[in-house]
């Protein structure tokens, strides 16, 4: 972390001199080692929380949160161009060498994750240190402390799914010795984990309809300490936190699966999305949108309601398709034709040159973009999501009882347009480890998740081989798979952190 250690000053640096226009520029330079000037004000509060959000902004800009998933699991693939293909090989090395020679290592790759979530762990670490001295409102400085303690959970969350045992830093780099710290078993990430969000929910205040957009309530951190459970095998407290949320009634199923992805409707849709990189379409407004919109229109801007700059990038597997129930209307989210702009009909082998089963994704369209600026959020954490979590807890613990079959089959009913609190045709009568998989693949596809689900319960090596098709026609993970290797770089500077074993 040497490498990028100036760059946690600099954003300090940035942040505090960007902070009132009123400052004058012979005034003393701020920097996160010396900073005894900087955090005395409520407006140095929120400028540092601001800068701790930045990091979110990268890994979801680019988006390699969504991507280092989604182009290794067996929904969606890229076209192989510019290294992406490396996660959907499982070709790249240590150095991530070639999504470096394209210049996408930070912005689509693991590289990135690496190097973003500790940078804003840095920030936020800065933020936990020096806000709770400064003489503010006592709420609003709470629910700041809250707020960075929920993203250092969720970067640490973030990092241990992707490389297993990292770094724990819970203090702000004061000098360079602070940082060549060694890596720590996933367990007690888990656990830091834990404890960030129970200080979190302690501070910060409950979801309203009034909630700041793009801001974790209580709920959210709750939500998210249920979600790290299950991937940390602690059944008991993924139910009971997923229950906490549900019980709460803060947030609801959309009636309607489209709805949760019109870009028109995304305000309403936050009763359902409890937490997403929330993207803003303003000119020049670089890191604050996404491309997920121009990675997974038509080539060449051609489909009119996708958006006005695409690239045709990123296309779901056949195989995929066709394992949706052809009543399910989640499969509406995706599409073998388009209409042109010339009100043509494309049909599926015209969609894209690198296949003629191109199968099209639509979970982030925005036709009125500003070219490839769209207003399309990506969602991080949804209801629907809390509601699979619960219902695997419970099948974790106690097989399938009605209390799975609940949970489990409200997001079913609302797949196949039913009352959702009613009994349906569609529900399922009894569960499997591989029916909740499966059912969380369809409902969360092309959102940065399914990879994790496979390698969690370390189903990937036997999934991930029938993924296949004629642009990827043979695909061969190996166990060393599981977890990303650390970066090289980070392992060159820091002498103390050694490269995850399978990858040595």
């Amino acid at each position: 972390m040497k490498r990028i250690f100036f760059k946690y000053i600099a954003i300090i640096a940035l942040t505090a001199t960007a902070m009132s226009s009123c400052r004058k520029l012979e005034e003393e330079v701020y920097s996160s080692v010396f900073t005894d000037n900087f955090y005395q004000t409520s407006q140095d509060a929120e400028a540092a929380l601001t800068a701790a959000y930045g990091a979110l902004s990268y890994l979801y800009w680019g988006p390699g949160a969504v991507l280092c998933s989604d182009f290794s699991a067996d929904q969606t693939y890229p076209r192989p161009v510019v290294g992406r293909n490396t996660l959907t090989l499982f070709s790249y090395d240590v150095d991530y060498s070639t999504q470096k020679s394209f210049s996408r290592a930070q912005q689509e790759g693991p590289l990135g994750i690496w190097q973003y979530s500790y940078k804003g762990i840095e920030n936020a670490n800065w933020v936990i240190e020096k806000v709770p001295a400064i003489k503010m409102d006592p709420t609003r400085r709470d629910a700041i402390v809250g707020e960075a303690l929920f993203l250092r959970a969720f970067y640490y969350f973030t990092l241990t799914k992707n490389f297993r045992d990292v770094i724990i830093k819970t203090s702000p780099s004061k000098d360079e010795s602070a940082i060549a710290l060694p890596a720590s078993p996933q367990a007690d990430v888990f656990k830091q984990i834990y404890k960030d969000l129970d200080d979190a929910i302690a501070k910060l205040p409950s979801y309203s309809g009034s909630s700041p957009k793009g801001r974790p309530a209580k709920e959210v951190a709750i939500g998210l300490y249920a979600k790290a459970a299950l991937y940390a095998g602690d059944w008991a407290i993924a139910k009971e936190k997923a229950s906490m949320v549900i019980n709460s009634g803060k947030y609801t199923l959309m009636p309607n699966i489209l709805d949760v992805f019109d870009v028109g409707k995304e305000d309403m849709a936050r009763t359902e999305v409890m937490f997403a990189f929330e993207s803003e379409s303003l000119p020049n407004n670089v890191n604050s949108y996404n491309w997920m919109m121009g990675l997974c229109g038509p080539p060449g801007n051609a489909g009119k309601e996708y958006g006005n700059t695409t690239y045709g990038s990123m296309f779901a597997y056949q195989g995929f398709y066709d394992s949706f129930d052809p009543e399910d209307k989640r499969r509406l989210l995706l599409a073998t034709s388009y209409i042109n702009r010339k009100n043509e009909v494309v049909p599926q082998n015209k969609i894209t040159p690198i296949t003629p089963k191109g199968v099209l994704i639509r979970k982030y369209r925005d036709p009125q973009s500003i070219g490839p600026i769209s207003r399309n959020n990506v969602p991080i954490l949804r209801l629907s999501d809390i509601y699979l979590i619960a219902a695997e807890a419970e099948f974790r613990l106690n097989g399938s009882t009605p209390v799975a079959l609940e949970f489990f089959n409200k997001v079913r009913r609302r797949a196949f347009g039913q009352n959702m609190t009613l009994p349906s045709v569609y529900d399922m009568i009894t569960l499997s480890l591989n029916t909740i998989l499966q059912e969380r693949s369809w409902e969360l596809f092309a959102e940065g998740d399914r990879w994790y689900d496979l390698t969690r319960t370390n189903t990937f090596l036997t999934v991930i081989p029938a993924a296949v098709n004629d642009v990827y026609p043979v695909r061969t993970p190996m166990a060393k798979h599981r977890y990303f290797p650390i970066p090289q770089d980070e392992i060159r500077v820091n002498p103390n952190i050694k490269q995850n074993p399978d990858w040595q």
